[in-house]
């Protein structure tokens, strides 16, 4: 089977409705998904923002929002705002990160993005990730403890030099073959060309 490669970060808006659509329609092209968890704001340090750029520019965030809830509205997603943006979700990605090739990491990110952008819920929070990990049917303190070991801290840092060496510059990114693609909109062309 092809593979694509998905690069997404908690925190991400348009990560969201990408997440929860990427699963089903790898597996109806046949394309194995690789999860690729990182951090986007590392990646905005480099560019020179001190935030999110989106929220430079409040007519953009204002844009944002509405095309969200579009968006949740087609795909059938949950949707309710945050009402706090962003929120961090290092200790999400440090788990995926940790359990990448877990047949429950899917689930795992599904309650992750729902609890964020679905039941506006602190995703920073450990007791809402605990509550998403048992929601992917896992020990949660057993899941936190090894995804937050001094062997396993370094791994989200690798993603972020990986991330860097791609040349990604947000979040979600598909990549296959060196080929990327940017934007939840970009899924269905990035699963195409996983199928030349």
């Amino acid at each position: 089977m092809s593979t694509l490669d998905f690069w997404f970060e908690f925190g991400s808006t348009y990560s969201y409705p990408a997440a929860m659509r990427i699963g089903d329609a790898a597996r109806a092209a046949g394309v194995t998904v690789r999860w690729q968890p990182f951090l986007l704001g590392p990646v905005f340090q480099s560019q020179g923002y001190a935030q999110s750029p989106i929220l430079e520019v409040p007519a953009k965030a204002a844009y944002m929002w509405r095309d969200l809830a579009r968006l949740c509205g087609k795909y059938g997603l949950g949707w309710q705002q945050p009402s706090h943006f962003p929120r961090t979700s290092v200790l999400g990605a440090r788990i995926a990160c940790s359990y990448a090739d877990a047949p429950w990491l899917e689930n795992f990110v599904h309650a992750v993005y729902r609890a964020n952008f679905a039941e506006d819920r602190d995703v920073g929070d450990e007791a809402v990730i605990a509550a998403c990990l048992r929601t992917a049917g896992q020990q949660a303190a057993a899941v936190i403890a090894h995804a937050t070991s001094e062997a396993e801290r370094p791994r989200l840092r690798a993603q972020g030099v990986r991330a860097a060496e791609l040349g990604l510059f947000g979040a979600p990114s598909f990549v296959v073959n060196g080929e990327l693609f940017w934007g939840q909109d970009r899924l269905e062309d990035a699963l195409a060309w996983a199928r030349r």
